[in-house]
């Protein structure tokens, strides 16, 4: 029997420069040290799924920005054409520098640049471009994109009119869990078929105190059939969902070279999974370990066993 072709996804969101030096302590003002290591890489939560996406050969369009710099054209050499739909904003490339500390803690410096002028206008032109009947938009990075965020249910409207559902991975809020955006979050997760949040946001979001009753909490938010999904680092990940109730999947033991991304990759692994067609547990299973060996690999490799099966109710 043949197998069906997989359904359309997309991904929406924020793309940017990640700088990484280190190892340094913080040298005293007015000196400079030196540091062994340095990479210039493409980042940002959407960029990062985008980037995941193309490594595993999966179909995907990835609608988002560049700045009109070198640094841009960087990030546009990135991508394979035929998959992105990359709008040149009249700015200079956001960058993020983060500075590696000696006991593995990272301290990150962003620029404004580019992401704060992409627009709901700009990435409903681009859905235009892609049949996504049947298919997902995730949206992530929205605290990232603050125009694109507040209209954010001008593309949600626009992406159900077109046959497609939501997927949202906001990211953690920059002001904090404060009253207003914890109203925003539930709002958005009320419109979204599918959540992804790690373990720290899910339980501020919901006032939980563990995982599983963020989860539960969270899903009640949501529309019928939908799927929360906490991702919880070296434990693993929990998918909720109506069909199969609460599956954890735990994380294999590895060495951990980098973890930047890590959330974004495994978004990657789960989308993906359901994009093929695999239940909400194997797909589950998927994310984890794509995640597991990005991390633990330099260069990043981004592999997949294709025999995973269905995963039993557990604990993390």
């Amino acid at each position: 029997m043949q197998t069906p072709p997989p359904k359309p996804l997309v991904v929406i969101g924020n793309l940017n420069i990640d700088i990484i030096i280190g190892p340094a302590t913080w040298p005293e003002v007015g000196t400079e040290v030196f540091v062994d290591q340095d990479e210039v890489r493409v980042g940002g939560s959407a960029g990062n799924t985008a980037l995941a996406l193309q490594a595993l050969g999966h179909p995907h369009t990835f609608i988002g920005s560049v700045g009109s710099d070198t640094f841009g054209t960087i990030l546009e050499q990135a991508f394979a054409p035929e998959t992105c739909r990359l709008i040149k904003c009249p700015a200079r490339t956001t960058l993020t520098v983060g500075i590696t500390h000696p006991d593995s803690e990272r301290t990150f410096f962003t620029t404004r640049g580019h992401l704060p002028h992409l627009s709901a206008d700009d990435v409903i032109v681009q859905l235009d471009t892609v049949d996504i009947d049947g298919g997902t938009v995730l949206l992530s990075g929205a605290f990232q994109t603050e125009r694109l965020m507040a209209d954010y249910d001008l593309v949600i409207r626009a992406a159900n009119a077109r046959g497609a559902t939501i997927a949202v991975d906001p990211g953690w809020p920059t002001g904090g869990f404060s009253t207003q955006t914890r109203s925003f979050l539930q709002n958005l997760a009320s419109k979204s078929r599918c959540v992804l949040l790690n373990e720290t946001e899910a339980m501020h979001l919901s006032g939980a105190d563990t995982p599983e009753t963020a989860a539960r909490a969270i899903h009640a938010l949501q529309p019928p059939g939908a799927e929360t999904v906490v991702k919880c680092g070296s434990r693993g990940a929990l998918v909720l969902d109506v069909g199969g109730g609460l599956r954890w999947v735990n994380a294999p033991k590895v060495d951990v070279i980098d973890t930047i991304g890590a959330g974004d990759v495994f978004n990657a692994g789960y989308l993906s999974g359901r994009s093929l067609g695999h239940s909400p547990a194997v797909s589950l299973g998927r994310a984890v370990a794509l995640a597991s060996r990005a991390i633990s690999t330099q260069p990043r490799r981004y592999e997949l066993n294709e025999n995973q099966q269905e995963p039993e109710p557990g604990q993390g």
